[in-house]
């Protein structure tokens, strides 16, 4: 027997986007979605007229309009706000939603410029890296450096994390020297030496290996540095080989040095047409 599902409200002829997310949201099933899946993002900036007039106007939802407006007017607790949208919708159990609340409350400890930090690391993880790296500048220009005196206190390991994954980001732009100085700038913040890891990784990537190697040379206090390196890239191309993209570069490189030109060069162009359209679509919101 079907089981049919039935929605709560109207479907909306104009989407809400989320604050932060950039994610557009067509009914309240989607707006409980996106919700509980991005719960580690979400702050009291959620907690605007403009979502709950959409809920009242766009979804039909009048009566939880008039809940949630005093909730906005007063800025109360984010984890109720959400509470009752869930609770309201029924999409999900008693203890999802208690989850849910437990997720928003542990967040609410978190500083302003973590919370926006988190929410920019949620683009790089979706590969849209020039938008990223656009916001972490946005937020390294209004950091102040009064922050935190010196590099033992949080505020400035919140920077070096800010530094470190806008390298990240540059990173798969393909940017590696100008990844390379974000992460020194990271090290040199809060002198974690994974930071450090990935600066050397990031000049190893972008230098011939005539230039790496003089570079590390240059620099006594790197080569035990560039020695771990070396063991670890070495562990991630055994794993990289038993990938299935491993797999196909190694078809690639067999059809290359036994003649199948043919079949090489179409399938190269499927690639590179491929990557074209990922590169294409990372900037957009």
């Amino acid at each position: 027997m079907m089981r049919i599902s039935v929605c709560v409200g109207e479907y909306a002829k104009i989407p809400y986007c989320i604050a932060g997310l950039e994610i557009p949201v067509y009914c309240m099933e989607e707006l409980c979605y996106c919700l509980r899946e991005n719960a580690f993002l979400l702050d009291t900036t959620l907690m605007e007229d403009s979502l709950v007039n959409w809920i009242g106007e766009e979804c039909g939802l009048t009566d939880l309009a008039q809940e949630l407006y005093p909730m906005v007017r007063k800025q109360g607790s984010l984890s109720a706000f959400v509470s009752l949208i869930l609770e309201y919708v029924g999409l999900y159990s008693h203890d999802i939603i208690r989850n849910v609340e437990q997720v928003l409350k542990e967040g609410s400890g978190l500083s302003g410029m973590e919370k926006r930090k988190n929410q920019i690391d949620y683009l790089v993880r979706k590969g849209k890296y020039p938008l990223a790296v656009h916001r972490y500048d946005i937020l390294l220009s209004g950091w102040q450096e009064d922050e935190g005196q010196d590099a033992k206190q949080p505020g400035y390991k919140v920077k070096a994390g800010i530094l470190h994954n806008k390298g990240v980001s540059l990173t798969g732009m393909m940017e590696y020297m100008a990844a390379a100085d974000c992460f020194l700038e990271a090290y040199e913040t809060d002198r974690a030496p994974e930071h450090y890891r990935a600066y050397l990784a990031a000049k190893r990537t972008g230098m011939s290996e005539e230039e790496y190697l003089s570079f590390v040379a240059e620099q006594p206090d790197s080569y035990e540095e560039s020695l771990e390196l070396e063991k670890e890239i070495e562990r991630m191309e055994g794993e990289f080989r038993d990938t299935e993209a491993g797999r196909k570069l190694a078809d690639l490189r067999e059809w290359r040095a036994g003649g199948d030109k043919q079949k090489y060069y179409e399938e190269v162009e499927r690639i590179t047409c491929l990557m074209k359209e990922n590169y294409r679509n990372s900037g957009d919101e």
